[in-house]
């Protein structure tokens, strides 16, 4: 006995058929999708925020590049740099201190002295171009030099970058120089104890340190 196939019926199982795994490979997709998302989300990938923080937390050095905006007053916004003095001069509030303030305070300080010539000035301060990240290593290295600086480093960091001690250097007399409000600093490290003492706290430099090995 043979079964009657209604072409009708046919084409319209087809077409179920057809919207069923459409509707399957949607679904797929959305759940691929999701996944994605979550995989991403759980990705070690460098947060931003931890960037404009640091950013807002960012004091200003010698030859730092900054932008100040005055609001509807052209004529004193402009870009200046910090002086090797730590100050900077701008228009009518004329020479400010810059080096070891945020951008935020900066912009304060600024504010205040626009106020004897402005009524409410609103201003904005950006850091353009960070310059002062840096230490100077000298004396009894293979590469003396100025070296720019991203994160912390060390003693020991600072002279790597420098290629490491001359035949002539002496591991135990290396002096760091930092200048202060207070004025100059200087700090003896004996590197060579250093190295060999395991519970020995790192000695982290800071930007504008000049890190001088002896000879002999």
């Amino acid at each position: 006995m043979y079964r009657t196939i209604n072409l009708d019926q046919t084409g319209s199982a087809r077409d179920q058929v057809k919207r069923t795994s459409c509707r399957r490979i949607a679904m797929g997709i959305v759940v691929l999708s999701a996944a994605t998302v979550c995989l991403l989300a759980a990705a070690d990938v460098p947060s931003t925020a931890g960037i404009v923080k640091a950013a807002s937390d960012y004091r200003m050095g010698p030859e730092d590049v900054i932008d100040v905006f005055v609001w509807k007053e052209p004529d004193l916004s402009t870009s200046v740099v910090v002086r090797p003095d730590g100050k900077i001069s701008l228009p009518l509030a004329n020479e400010l201190d810059a080096s070891g303030k945020t951008a935020l305070e900066l912009q304060a300080d600024i504010t205040e002295r626009l106020k004897l010539y402005i009524t409410r000035p609103i201003v904005s301060v950006m850091v353009k171009q960070i310059n002062s990240l840096k230490v100077s290593v000298l004396g009894e290295v293979r590469k003396p030099d100025v070296y720019r600086i991203k994160n912390r480093v060390t003693v020991l960091d600072a002279i790597a970058m420098a290629g490491g001690f001359t035949d002539l250097a002496r591991a135990n007399r290396v002096i760091v120089i930092r200048t202060t409000a207070a004025g100059p600093q200087r700090f003896r490290i004996d590197v060579k104890q250093t190295v060999g003492d395991s519970g020995a706290l790192p000695f982290y430099l800071q930007p504008q340190d000049t890190v001088y090995v002896e000879g002999r």
